[in-house]
Order: C-alpha cells, then structure tokens, then sequence
C-alpha cells in the first residue's frame, strides 16, 4: 500500500528478524574456543596441583609404612604385618629421649630469646619514624640472605676463644642470633597493625612504655607473636649443621644431629628405625602447632577498640 512505511514491508521485517535471530548463535559460535581454553586451563591447573600434592603425599605416606614395617626398604609398599619393634627400637634414653631433651632445651630457649629480642627491636621501628628506618630494615633483611655455612669459620673460631664451645646455650645463643633478623622484620609488620591510639590512651593513664608494650601492644598482636615464635621454632628444630659443629660432646646432640647416626654403619641403613625416629622428631612440632592454632585463627581482635 502507498502509505505504509518501508519498516512494514513482509521482505524487510523478515530479513531483519533473520538476522537478529542468527546472531545470538554466531556468538555461541565464537565463544566455544574461549570455553574450551577455560577448562584446558583449568584441567592443566588441577593437573599441576595434583602432581605437587603427590610429591609431597609420597614421602609421608612412605614414612607411615615404613615405621611399622620390620623389613622396610626405599619402596613404597604396604607391610605384610604391622609390627611396633621400630618404635621399640629407638625409645632408648641413647637414641631418642637424650637427643629430644637437648633438642628442647637448645630450640625451646633460643625461640624464647629470639622473641623477646625481636619485640623490643619491633617496637622502636614501629612507633619511631626515622628516615634511618627504612635502610636499617632493608639491611636487616639483607643479613638473612647470608648463608650459614659462610660464616662458620669465624664463628667457630669466636667461640673456641670465648670458651663458648661445645654448649648448649652458647650454641643456642648463636642460633638465636641467626633467627633474630628475620623475626625482626615479622614482628615489626605485625605491630603496625595496632593502632597507635590505643597507647596514647594508656601513656594519659600514666603507663610507662614497657608497660604498654607489655599490656596493650602484645596482647592485640597475639597471633603475629605466635606466628614468629611457630616459624622460628620450626627453623631452629630442623637445623643440623650449627649444632653438628659447636657440640662435640655426644651426649649433648641434639635430635637433629643424632638421627645422622642411623646413616652410615658399613654402608648400611635401617629404614624402619630411621622412618620410626623421623615420626617421634617431627611430633614436638606437629604438638606446638595443635596448641596454638586457635589463636592464628582468632586474628586480630581490634574490632570496636578505637571508639570516637
């Protein structure tokens, strides 16, 4: 008809209802290469994860066998009877309680001093600007960077002098002084999580500041204290060679060192025991770590500290 629109005309309404029609389905066209790259990606990356976790898996599980097998070797297998005579082995005052007490002893006391060392050292750097601060931390940071092995020399050296050798808190005091660096730099990143209003309000009560320190500071900042003192524990336990060469006396080894003995008898090793020890030494962490885990959970409890 002469006075409809050209909008109106069946030919073009169709065409174009055709064309709106067929695009949804060219974009589902184009977007199957990207959702077939998603899931490749995603396959890859459970893939990759699944390995790692196999890697770490296998020891442990090689661990668990082992320590109950009587005829264990490097192979991972399940033991034909499940047998405790590899535990009984080692609980002697020889292999195993001796060693543990001095492993105590040496890490419990170095962890204890590199904490409180590292809170005082903290605490300046926190409240205190300076522009010396930066680099002073940069520097401490940079000592961690130092290998041990580098060092020893002088130190041993140092400690024959010094009449420091072959003890246990001369050896614990170095190996706090190897820890403290790193603590530093920990505790310091905690602190400045507290606000610095809560000690203004304790220093108008006439709080001195060890006393702040001691009753605002630290009690906020529960879970950074625990996670320096898990995370130096855990370095100082496993660590063999500091120990190896400043203790000479073999009733003064620590476990770390002792469980060397279970190497080397004519070339022979026996995996049982040693898969034994490896669980009765990995227990005092796994321990300290159960303890304290709820409060790396509770996090910072500041939550309405500050009012206006």
């Amino acid at each position: 008809m002469p006075g409809r629109p050209e909008t109106d005309r069946p030919g073009r309404s169709r065409s174009r209802g055709r064309g709106r029609g067929r695009g949804p389905l060219r974009n589902r066209g184009r977007n199957r290469p990207r959702v077939r790259r998603r899931e490749r990606g995603r396959f890859a990356a459970d893939a990759a994860l699944l390995l790692t976790a196999a890697a770490f898996a296998l020891p442990l599980v090689w661990l668990a066998l082992a320590s109950v097998d009587t005829e264990a070797d490097l192979r991972v297998r399940v033991p034909s009877s499940i047998s405790g005579e590899n535990f009984g082995a080692v609980l002697t005052d020889e292999i195993t309680f001796t060693p543990m007490l001095n492993s105590l002893l040496l890490c419990g006391g170095a962890t204890a001093l590199t904490v409180v060392c590292a809170t005082l050292a903290a605490y300046p750097l926190s409240r205190h600007r300076s522009r010396w601060g930066r680099p002073y931390l940069l520097t401490i940071l940079f000592t961690t960077c130092l290998p041990i092995t580098a060092i020893m020399v002088p130190v041993y050296g140092l400690f024959v002098q010094v009449n420091l050798i072959d003890t246990l808190y001369g050896t614990g005091l170095f190996l706090a002084t190897s820890q403290l660096p790193f603590s530093i730099w920990l505790m310091k990143n905690f602190m400045d999580g507290v606000p610095v209003v809560l000690e203004e309000a304790a220093w108008t009560d006439g709080a001195s500041n060890l006393q702040t320190l001691g009753r605002v500071v630290l009690p906020l900042m529960g879970p950074g204290v625990t996670v320096v003192t898990i995370y130096t524990f855990i370095q100082l336990w496993g660590n063999f060679f500091v120990p190896f060469m400043l203790i000479l006396t073999p009733d003064q080894l620590p476990a770390s060192v002792s469980i060397f003995t279970f190497f080397g008898n004519y070339g022979s090793v026996v995996y049982g025991q040693l898969a034994a020890f490896s669980i009765l030494y990995s227990a005092p962490v796994l321990v300290l770590y159960v303890l304290i885990s709820r409060r790396l959970g509770g996090g910072f409890a500041l939550g309405g500290a500050v009012k206006g």
